[in-house]
């Protein structure tokens, strides 16, 4: 979706435009969001710190969906405004952070869950701090999971799931990746992503680690690959 570029305020301060930033996300206003990441940007500010404000504003807008002040095209709009300003903050990241192809990181919703907002973003996260993502979807079986890694080796599983009777799945996933013959694979450090989750589902599933919020899962696969 295109943006007209809309004038922002010379007066505002770094915590001024913060504040508008997240208050315009959290009220689905793409345009003005969007104009707020690029005045930012020509302001030279670290693009982590954008990103985290983004992030605030979409876990405002997840509050209002669950008092049902918004519907489902909410959070569907609130996830294609941070991918648009993904795309403008990619570049950035890429010459701060990144440096080079690291990964690659393997991705999918698990089998029995549809949702994928969440992963989505988490994705081009990834990307953005120069990973190679593969992602298989949603509503993806074990098998499909195992398949993927044998062929790709990722150096990270990534398993989202927003439902709670996603743990099966999750847990299915991983005991399948761990009973492989293949020395490659079963090893492989493996992560869930959800606002649900907590260390006890981590420790039920078997997995490496969990997060809540992409930045958080980022620093984590950081963390596991030595990136």
């Amino acid at each position: 979706m295109g943006t007209a570029n809309i004038p922002i305020p010379d007066h505002l301060d770094s915590n001024d435009l913060r504040r508008a930033l997240i208050r315009c996300v959290a009220e689905l206003q793409e345009q003005e969001a969007l104009d707020l990441v690029r005045a930012r940007l020509e302001q030279n500010e670290d693009p982590l710190f954008i990103v985290e404000d983004c992030q605030e504003g979409l876990r405002q807008v997840g509050e209002r969906y669950e008092r049902r002040e918004y519907y489902l095209s909410g959070l569907i709009m609130a996830g294609e405004i941070f991918r648009e300003a993904m795309e403008m903050l990619s570049p950035r990241f890429e010459m701060k952070y990144s440096s080079g192809k690291a990964g690659p990181v393997l991705l999918g919703t698990v089998a029995g869950d549809i949702h994928d907002i969440g992963k989505n973003i988490f994705a081009l996260m990834l990307t953005a701090y120069g990973f190679e993502v593969i992602d298989l979807g949603v509503d993806v079986p074990p098998q499909r999971f195992l398949d993927q890694a044998l062929e790709s080796h990722p150096r990270v599983i990534g398993l989202a799931g927003l439902l709670t009777s996603s743990y099966d799945s999750m847990r299915d996933t991983i005991q399948l990746i761990r009973s492989c013959p293949d020395a490659r694979i079963s090893p492989t450090p493996v992560i869930l992503g959800g606002n649900q989750l907590s260390d006890q589902v981590c420790a039920y599933t078997g997995a490496n680690g969990w997060a809540v919020d992409a930045m958080t899962g980022v620093r984590m696969v950081q963390r596991l690959t030595g990136s």
